[in-house]
């Protein structure tokens, strides 16, 4: 796996293909969903799925969840974030880019994320997460020499976690990249090569 990912993709510019719902087009329940989902800065991705609020209410919940979940920050992070990186999704990187940032990570933890596991300077447990994620995205499944350096630190429910938090946000990644989520002004996505 080089830079650019598994799939040699890189989502820099996407069109636009449902935008996110303006002030004025919204309905009562819309801006309410909106309203509870919106956490700081990150906005575009809950005024488009507010255009679906069945999905939405349904969804996002699972997503707070997982953040709030037994994982600590760091490590949901790099799951997250390589994630977000393996699908070339640009819009879910630079949010936790943010999130990651503001809760303790480097600049360099951020480009070792980018670059892998066996790229050099990983936390032996953090380049297993990292392996983790590459191998649910390129084979549905964590093989069994992951699973027992996991389950060195980890109990079932939070490798029950791991799995699901990589399967949400390959669907977070479907849809920002599919729907043409645009990043907010100011947003830092991918490091240039």
């Amino acid at each position: 796996m080089g830079p650019s990912g598994p799939t040699g993709r890189r989502h820099h510019t996407l069109p636009v293909r449902i935008s996110p719902l303006g002030t004025g087009e919204r309905t009562q329940s819309q801006q309410e969903l909106i309203d509870w989902a919106v956490q700081g800065s990150t906005v575009n991705i809950y005024t488009t799925l507010a255009r679906h609020p069945e999905l939405a209410e349904r969804m996002l919940p699972m997503g707070r969840q997982l953040r709030g979940g037994r994982l600590p920050l760091r490590e949901r992070e790099t799951l997250i974030l390589r994630t977000g990186w393996n699908c070339g999704s640009e819009y879910e990187f630079a949010q936790h880019r943010r999130m990651s940032l503001a809760g303790g990570m480097s600049v360099e933890d951020i480009k070792r994320i980018q670059s892998g596991p066996g790229t050099g300077g990983w936390d032996p447990f953090e380049e297993q997460l990292c392996q983790a994620a590459d191998e649910l995205h390129e084979n549905a499944w964590i093989s069994d020499e992951t699973w027992h350096a996991l389950a060195t630190r980890y109990d079932d429910e939070s490798l029950m976690e791991v799995v699901a938090l990589v399967g949400y946000y390959h669907l977070v990644c479907f849809l920002l990249n599919s729907l043409g989520v645009p990043l907010e002004a100011g947003a830092a996505g991918f490091d240039p090569e």
